[in-house]
């Protein structure tokens, strides 16, 4: 089982159409008028990872916005949104288990307690309950701060990326090569085509 998922994952990447190289855009050309060199920068901005990061640990999303990237800012909200609401959900539903379990404890009268004494939710069952809450709310701030990280290096990333112009001259391409002596048995290969 492990063998074909190897191989589906190898024919997967050989099948791919095409992966394009980079073309390094940090040029710097020199401009000469009366007596004077001016230096005109090239597309290179040392500073725009580190202000996308910047932007993105403030509020998130916004280093996405900083690289004009505005469709990603709605998927990092909806992303931080969804682990925030089950935490809130969770621990206020911990809260109030912990509560009934305290007041059960104590002696008293909770709210999985009737006014006639019945009692539809047991001890143990609000123990298991706490402690199930307690999990999920602990595992949905992780994923919160997960996130929150993942967004503020993607923007980062994506700023370094911007930053290079991709070219047809370094690709990646499948090649089927067919052998002449067997047929029965066909090979799979790749050619790697690169011009300077």
């Amino acid at each position: 089982m492990i063998l074909k998922r190897i191989i589906f994952t190898f024919s997967i990447l050989f099948i791919s159409l095409g992966i394009f190289s980079q073309k390094d855009s940090t040029n710097v050309k020199k401009v000469k008028t009366k007596e004077k060199i001016f230096v005109q920068e090239g597309v290179y901005k040392p500073l725009a990872p580190s202000k996308a990061a910047f932007y993105s640990a403030i509020f998130p999303g916004m280093g996405q916005i900083y690289n004009k990237k505005y469709w990603k800012a709605p998927i990092v909200w909806g992303a931080l949104a969804a682990p925030t609401y089950f935490y809130l959900t969770n621990n206020s539903d911990y809260k109030r288990y912990r509560r009934a379990y305290k007041l059960r404890k104590t002696g008293f009268q909770d709210e999985f307690t009737d006014h006639l004494g019945v009692v539809s939710v047991s001890l143990e069952t609000l123990e298991r309950a706490q402690e199930q809450l307690r999990e999920n709310r602990d595992l949905s701030l992780m994923w919160g701060v997960i996130l929150y990280v993942l967004q503020i290096v993607e923007a980062s990333v994506n700023a370094h990326l911007l930053q290079f112009n991709t070219d047809d001259n370094l690709s990646f391409g499948p090649t089927f090569v067919q052998d002449p002596i067997l047929f029965d048995a066909p090979k799979v290969g790749f050619t790697l085509k690169y011009t300077f």
